[in-house]
């Protein structure tokens, strides 16, 4: 590749996590061909830390040979607007807590006015899927990350849904328990996020401990502690309390599932994160409650599946794609 080509091989994805940012130079085939990384936090502004990615991404820039073999950037970030490249109200982000940051245009102008395309980390990850995961020729399909929240990123006719605020696909947030439900961390009761994410199945295990004197692995470990990871490795050793815990988030996940393709109708349910290294343990029970609950005209028809993209780089990798497409 030289410098008088029109081809620009590659694209800088950044996963903008609430601890770290991780930055990723890919080429089309998905390869990461350099990446480097910072704290997100522990910066007085916004202008600080974008300096400060600025600074440390250059070192990988020039790895590949220059900025003018780079196409555009694309950012995943929480509470992300797509429409209008911001960051807003990040609860997370101490730079981004209380106001609306437009952080598309501020690394777009500091990087010598290269295309900067942001979204939501669900969306992300659905685009990536798309690209260079098992998703690839799909046109309708749900990426459902399960991590300590839940996400999802909802693909119609080959394109992410983004409503007209650029922020619609928020299914973790849809309301399955009316009834005594769990408070979420967005401040509504029982979303599906407080019982399925990594720290739901975590609460899930701290109250069938609580309510039973049931023998269990888990009784090992300091309630306050336990994790998604501890519930994992006591259902693979045979522990009926964690089967049982499994059992009833993979069941909550299957009918919510039933109820998204009632408006979706998806090719495909892709799960995606931590959570997903439970195996059959979690896919085997959504897969159950799914085809028991959903629409007749719906049933047999959906696949579920794991992530393709590899885990310790899928984010930067969804982060990427969205880099491709503006």
């Amino acid at each position: 590749m030289n410098a008088q080509t029109d081809i620009k091989p590659y694209v800088i994805g950044l996963d903008l996590g609430g601890t770290n940012s991780v930055f990723g130079i890919v080429d089309a085939r998905g390869e990461i061909k350099a990446t480097t990384a910072i704290k997100t936090q522990g910066y007085d502004s916004v202008e600080a830390y974008v300096d400060a990615c600025v600074e440390t991404l250059h070192v990988i820039i020039d790895q590949v040979g220059g900025i003018e073999l780079i196409k555009a950037m694309g950012i995943g970030a929480p509470n992300a607007n797509f429409y209008k490249g911001t960051i807003e109200f990040a609860p997370n982000l101490t730079w981004a807590h209380e106001s609306i940051v437009p952080l598309g245009q501020m690394f777009s102008e500091r990087l010598g006015g290269m295309p900067v395309g942001l979204t939501n980390d669900a969306n992300a990850a659905a685009v990536g899927e798309m690209i260079y995961g098992v998703a690839r020729g799909m046109k309708n399909f749900i990426v459902i990350t399960l991590g300590t929240g839940v996400g999802s990123g909802i693909v119609i006719n080959g394109q992410v849904v983004y409503g007209s605020d650029g922020f619609a696909g928020e299914l973790g947030h849809v309301t399955m328990v009316r009834e005594n439900g769990r408070m979420c961390g967005c401040g509504r009761l029982g979303c599906l996020e407080a019982y399925c994410s990594a720290t739901g199945v975590a609460r899930s295990a701290r109250e069938i401990l609580a309510k039973t004197e049931e023998p269990s692995l888990l009784r090992e470990i300091d309630p306050e502690t336990i994790t998604s990871l501890d519930v994992s490795l006591a259902a693979n050793k045979g522990d009926t309390v964690a089967k049982r815990i499994y059992e009833f988030t993979g069941e909550m996940l299957g009918k919510a599932c039933a109820d998204f393709a009632a408006f979706a109708s998806p090719e495909a349910f892709i799960f995606f994160g931590g959570m997903t290294k439970a195996g059959d343990l979690i896919m085997e029970p959504i897969k159950r409650a799914y085809e028991e609950n959903v629409m007749k005209i719906f049933r047999g028809k959906a696949k579920f599946l794991i992530s393709g993209l590899d885990g310790s780089s899928a984010a930067v990798l969804g982060a990427s794609a969205i880099g491709w497409e503006i």
